[in-house]
């Protein structure tokens, strides 16, 4: 009897960890949550990762590991990951020598996130057929990845797309080199979550938040306010690029009733060229399905 072959994508996320057992079509066979946990650093978040994986295949005898994948925030080099700032000490991990360590003998890739949840929505998902396209990952960051030809844009520094480091206008002077990210402090969902606990004077998540705006006028006037900023620089985006669709991932989808019709009323009255936009077809797994997609690219 031949033995069924595996792979095994991971996704290491501000909040939560994904990982993912799927076969050689990409299917899904099997996927477990885990909480990140930040404030305990960065390395039990990978051991607990990886004994998970291990634990899964286990769960699978018979079945041989063909191949990982393995996506994080930032830009992902062999002796430190750059621009990932929401789990304290995630810069200095090696993260391929640690994924290594625990499934050597078999090819594993490494990336960014939102670059590979645009590959994975391209190849089989609610980018396909699109061409330019982005994937725009709205979560605890903000990130974008463009796709020309099926091919992701990576940039001179492997940078591209990472809008949460966009300036908030002229009288903005903070920016990276004061460790600052504008845009996804004002509008990714952990400084949502910030400014909404400090509004209202208890803790709030942002999720919770576009609940609360339903019924409260200072919550509704913090997401107005933050949807009327990030819809201005998906716009800009879309003006720069002229993709034909763009599709929407990440945390913050979970409020699309709210997100998605502010975003596409800025795209209809300042962009020449207006893109289809959606939401991702893969949801809060589009992460998870991008680390596998690269896995069986390798």
């Amino acid at each position: 009897m031949i033995a069924a072959e595996l792979i095994l994508g991971i996704d290491f996320g501000g909040t939560k960890v994904a990982i993912g057992l799927a076969d050689r079509t990409g299917t899904v066979l099997v996927q477990r949550r885990l909480d990140t946990d930040a404030d305990a650093g960065a390395g039990q978040v990978v051991s607990r990762a990886l004994a998970t994986a291990t634990a899964m295949l286990d769960g699978h005898r018979g079945g041989r590991l063909r191949a990982v994948g393995v996506v994080s925030p930032g830009i992902v080099l062999p002796d430190r990951i750059l621009l990932a700032p929401n789990v304290p000490g995630w810069e200095k991990l090696r993260l391929r020598e640690l994924v290594a360590a625990e499934f050597g003998g078999v090819p594993i890739e490494v990336g960014t996130d939102a670059k590979a949840a645009a590959l994975a929505e391209w190849r089989w998902g609610a980018l396909a057929g699109a061409d330019p396209a982005v994937f725009l990952s709205l979560g605890t960051g903000i990130a974008a990845a463009v796709l020309v030809g099926g091919r992701v844009l990576t940039g001179a520094n492997g940078a591209a797309g990472e809008i949460g480091y966009n300036l908030l206008g002229p009288g903005d002077t903070g920016g990276f080199a004061t460790g600052s990210a504008p845009l996804e402090e004002a509008v990714g969902g952990r400084g949502l979550g910030r400014r909404a606990t400090e509004l209202l004077g208890h803790p709030v998540s942002a999720g919770e938040l576009f609940a609360l705006a339903k019924r409260n006028a200072r919550a509704k006037e913090l997401v107005t306010a933050a949807l009327d900023e990030l819809a201005v620089h998906v716009a800009n985006l879309a003006i720069a690029v002229d993709p034909r669709r763009i599709a929407v991932g990440g945390g913050l989808v979970r409020s699309a009733d709210v997100l998605l019709p502010a975003l596409r009323e800025r795209l209809a009255s300042a962009v020449p060229f207006p893109p289809e936009l959606v939401a991702s077809q893969f949801d809060q797994d589009a992460a998870l399905r991008g680390a596998i997609a690269l896995a069986l690219a390798a």
